[in-house]
């Protein structure tokens, strides 16, 4: 079988809109192609998946485009090219990229790190999440919490991801009582059920 017969014609039709990276997504896709992974269209991306598991996606951005592993966490990168997107990020590293060429060079290591990731998949490996119960919760916060008990059972109802970002932006100022002035601020929002960033 052969890479054209593998090509998704959603992608396809996507690559043919993209107005930036696209000789890069190109190259990419066929390298990822190389490695008998299944291309599918997801979040509006080249996404590529082993028996149904996502391993990667190609991400395009202003400043480059990325190769995004799943669980780039668990890989070993010899080549310490795996880079965090966001320093919350937990499973997910990208391998970034600004031009064609890098991508032509690096073929060979970035089919050695598609191998080892579906490796992973197939080993049945998972990242080991942080729990948000080890969120470390400023004492400012933990004050309202206890005496607001309908205030703790609503931040308790968050997804941890809304958790974690509350305790990190409470946590951020170095001064006390601008700790505080947040966590008021906030307090409604949460007792609504909505995160930080929910408008």
């Amino acid at each position: 079988m052969t890479n054209r017969d593998k090509m998704n014609p959603k992608v396809d039709v996507y690559l043919s809109k993209v107005r930036k990276w696209q000789e890069e997504m190109e190259k990419l896709r066929v390298i990822i192609l190389d490695c008998q992974l299944t291309e599918e269209l997801k979040w509006g991306k080249p996404c590529y998946t082993f028996q149904e598991s996502n391993i990667v996606i190609i991400q395009g951005f202003k400043e480059h485009c990325a190769l995004m592993f799943f669980k780039g966490a668990l890989l070993n990168d010899p080549n310490g090219i795996l880079i965090k997107p966001g320093e919350d990020t937990q499973a997910g590293r990208q391998i970034r990229f600004t031009h064609v060429g890098e991508i032509v060079e690096m073929e060979t290591i970035l089919k050695a790190y598609i191998v080892e990731a579906v490796g992973v998949e197939k080993a049945g490996l998972k990242v080991d999440f942080k729990k948000s119960t080890e969120l470390i919760i400023p004492e400012e916060f933990q004050a309202k919490l206890d005496e607001n008990p309908a205030l703790k059972t609503a931040f308790d109802a968050l997804t941890p991801g809304r958790q974690r970002a509350y305790v990190m932006y409470f946590s951020a100022p170095k001064q006390s009582k601008t700790r505080e002035s947040r966590v008021e601020k906030c307090m409604q929002d949460i007792l609504n059920g909505k995160g930080l960033n929910d408008r």
